[in-house]
């Protein structure tokens, strides 16, 4: 059959354009690109891709001149052709996004289309993309059969296609394209959402929390975080005013945390923020963001990011629904918080009753020392987590209950006779004998203590730091004189805390060390006194330690 001119007005819709196998076309010469159409310079990831397979060069031909003019919802057709069922797999593996292929049947096989479909669907997975079969030899696959056997979702006779009706079949194959792919957009946002929630809730401090929902927003709306901050109203924890604080910040924002946001964030940021805790709801205001996060229990909280693309009304809808989870999850690390700094607390001031006198000659008291020392083994600890040391050891689990257990290192010290632990001159040997016996006191109380809990807590860690911290690495330390390996990790980092804040404060015995003066002795005791791989950790940080 010819292809019908379709200015002439003479039913054109109903005219067929496909020739029918063995006549000459008088249509377009083959491979001749379609004419050009306003809509047809817009970029390939705002066109619908259509690959077209079949060895006959005029199909493509004129399946294009067809087309030319076609779009659906304002997004024109991009054309990909392939000329044989190889052609299009190499194009198939390439291109993920096709979102219809028209299919002839039989090319260099006389079942090479029903093949490729079933490399679409079983081999490539893909079960997104629509497949219409054309065919010029019905008898060659009856339609009954194929579409039984095969996952297509039309098939149609070369000979009974119109211009209307490969029109209208284009038109059905990308809107159930289109929700599938909603369908499948939706599925992945919302396993994202349970994805980051998992990990979020696994954070166990304000900032590690603030800072992941940052990072799962970023992922899930799929924006660059060049612009993104969360604030909170109220105060900062342990902090005595109430106001605006920086949380968790990324890009120009990222060294902002714990800071006034009045003080620090453009005027034009902080007002969207201001404008969103007024509101009390999201707003979206072209590139600019904010999300309102309010906790069950009233704190509030304002996340700020800049888009450079519109957000879809699914982007929307994802947000609120990830904005729900993680309010509780707020909640959540505020009480944790609260409740490891009330346990620091405790500690601190059991700490501070072991060793029976309410402050050293320079007026320096147990209580801050011992939070120094927490602090200190704390970032020791979680250097030699960044630099990969350890990994069966250091997770987050240890992280979070290490700087506890450092605290309890001298609890030992409440069975030891006071006129020995504040003697200002050098002991006697019996008296050393008495003193190094702290070791095992302070062991045996929170071994005793830590029978009350399952797992590992503070009192479990607590009790080996207690035992095994004044061993030393070349072996002649107390109470067991174990050497390297033997000598628990946790012991080996509060044992080089423990030695920093000892020097870098006066005693009864001796005055304080400089802070340069106190890294040089640590760093003559490595590999001796101290545990080289500690060493190296704490000398990184040492800078962050100084003004302890």
């Amino acid at each position: 059959m010819t292809h019908t001119d379709q200015t002439t007005g003479d039913a054109p819709d109903d005219d067929l354009f496909f020739l029918d196998e063995g006549e000459e076309s008088a249509a377009v010469p083959p491979d001749v690109d379609a004419p050009a159409h306003p809509l047809a310079a817009a970029p390939s990831g705002q066109r619908w891709k259509l690959l077209i397979v079949d060895d006959e060069p005029e199909v493509h031909s004129i399946t294009k001149l067809v087309l030319s003019d076609f779009a659906y919802k304002g997004r024109p057709a991009h054309f990909i052709s392939a000329h044989s069922a190889e052609e299009a797999r190499t194009i198939l593996a390439r291109e993920t996004d096709i979102a219809m292929i028209l299919l002839d049947v039989v090319m260099e096989t006389e079942d090479a289309g029903l093949q490729l479909v079933h490399h679409i669907r079983e081999e490539l997975k893909n079960r997104h993309v629509r497949i219409i079969l054309r065919t010029g030899q019905p008898g060659q696959a009856p339609e009954r059969a194929v579409i039984l056997d095969y996952d297509i979702n039309d098939y149609k006779a070369k000979t009974q296609l119109t211009a209307q009706q490969l029109f209208t079949t284009t038109v059905a194959a990308l809107r159930s394209y289109e929700d599938i792919m909603a369908i499948e957009a939706n599925r992945r946002g919302l396993q994202k959402i349970i994805d980051a929630s998992s990990s979020l809730f696994q954070a166990r401090s304000m900032k590690l929390f603030a800072g992941g929902v940052l990072t799962q927003l970023s992922g899930l709306l799929g924006v660059g975080p060049d612009a993104i901050l969360c604030v909170q109203r109220g105060s900062v924890l342990g902090g005595a005013r109430d106001g605006l604080y920086v949380l968790a910040g990324a890009g120009r924002f990222e060294t902002l945390i714990n800071e006034p946001a009045l003080n620090h964030v453009d005027p034009d940021v902080l007002g969207l923020v201001m404008a969103c805790l007024e509101s009390r709801a999201n707003h979206y205001a072209g590139e600019h963001i904010t999300l309102y996060i309010r906790t069950p229990n009233r704190r509030e909280n304002v996340v700020y990011l800049r888009s450079d693309r519109p957000l879809s009304d699914l982007d929307r809808e994802l947000i609120e629904v990830f904005c729900g989870k993680i309010s509780v999850g707020f909640d959540n690390l505020y009480l944790y918080e609260q409740l490891h700094r009330a346990q620091q607390g405790t500690l601190a001031a059991l700490a501070d009753l072991a060793e029976r006198r309410a402050a050293d000659a320079d007026g320096d008291n147990r209580f801050a020392r011992s939070l120094r020392i927490a602090a200190v083994t704390e970032r020791i600890a979680r250097q030699l987590r960044d630099e990969n040391r350890f990994p069966e050891i250091i997770d987050e689990s240890f992280l979070s209950i290490i700087g506890l257990s450092a605290i309890l290192h001298d609890v030992g010290n409440a069975a030891i006779d006071p006129s020995i632990t504040a003697k200002p001159g050098p002991l006697s040997p019996d008296e050393r004998a008495a003193m190094q016996r702290h070791t095992l006191a302070g062991a045996d109380l929170l071994t005793r203590a830590s029978r009350l809990t399952d797992g590992q807590t503070h009192l479990h860690i607590g009790a080996d730091v207690a035992r095994w911290h004044h061993e030393n690495w070349d072996g002649r330390g107390y109470p067991d004189g174990l050497a390297g390996d033997a000598i628990p990790l946790s012991a080996r980092i509060v044992a080089v805390a423990d030695a920093y804040d000892a020097m870098r404060h006066h005693r009864p015995h001796r005055a304080a060390l400089s802070h340069d003066a106190t890294l040089t002795e640590i760093r003559n005791d490595s590999g001796h006194r101290f545990d080289p791989v500690v060493v190296a950790a704490f000398l990184a940080v040492e800078g962050e330690i100084a003004g302890l």
